[in-house]
């Protein structure tokens, strides 16, 4: 298991106001909205989530250093758990040509709303039971997805990445270093469930069986 960074850059390319999410208005009741993950947390107001999530390209770079650093190659197998709406696997197949995708997504909203193109490898569904086969991906990856599991349902998702994966692992989640670093994912977060220190999303991916790489996103 090893700490590698793909996402960092692309995650300080957003600018975030801290405070202007817990003053813009009642945060539990965003939060509760945003955990629908329906239309308002992917394409309605920022208070509540994304504030629309469209096309844009910026996960390309991300999709080419993950396949330069897992050696992929056409007819090799990606799974992309929490998929959303399937933006960085339609750049894993520009990057890859021949690659063959799968995405999975709890929002029914994301995969009617995906991009056209990888909308047919797309599935609802739940990280706790992926509907594959023992081994089936080359690479599994989940990107800021697994934190919104409490702890009881993120035990049986890390161990059926395991199962379905055979050969890579990634998964990126929320985290922090410090104490400013709690606060500002504390404002921020709208649908976290989970959020630890490395050494205890470390200590964490051991104690499940989790043998793949892992990387944290900090709110500093």
């Amino acid at each position: 298991m090893a700490y590698i960074e793909f996402i960092e850059q692309l995650h300080r390319g957003t600018k975030r106001d801290y405070m202007s999410r817990v003053l813009a208005g009642n945060k539990a009741e965003f939060a509760a909205i945003a955990k629908r993950f329906d239309i308002d947390y992917w394409d309605g107001s920022r208070n509540t989530g994304y504030g629309g999530y469209k096309y844009d390209g910026r996960w390309l770079d991300v999709a080419k250093r993950m396949a330069s650093h897992y050696k992929l190659k056409a007819g090799d197998r990606i799974l992309d758990i929490g998929c959303g709406k399937g933006f960085l696997l339609y750049e894993f197949t520009r990057v890859v040509p021949g690659i063959e995708i799968s995405g999975l997504d709890i929002s029914s909203y994301a995969i009617e709303h995906a991009m056209d193109a990888v909308k047919p490898y797309l599935t609802v569904g739940n990280a706790t039971t992926l509907p594959y086969p023992d081994k089936s991906f080359d690479l599994v990856l989940s990107i800021n997805t697994l934190h919104n599991l409490q702890l009881p349902e993120l035990e049986t998702a890390l161990k059926e990445i395991e199962r379905v994966g055979r050969l890579s692992k990634y998964i990126l989640m929320d985290g922090y270093r410090n104490e400013q670093e709690k606060v500002n994912l504390l404002y921020w977060q709208l649908t976290c469930e989970c959020f630890f220190t490395p050494r205890e999303w470390e200590w964490l991916l051991e104690k499940t069986g989790y043998a793949g790489d892992f990387a944290c996103i900090y709110f500093d």
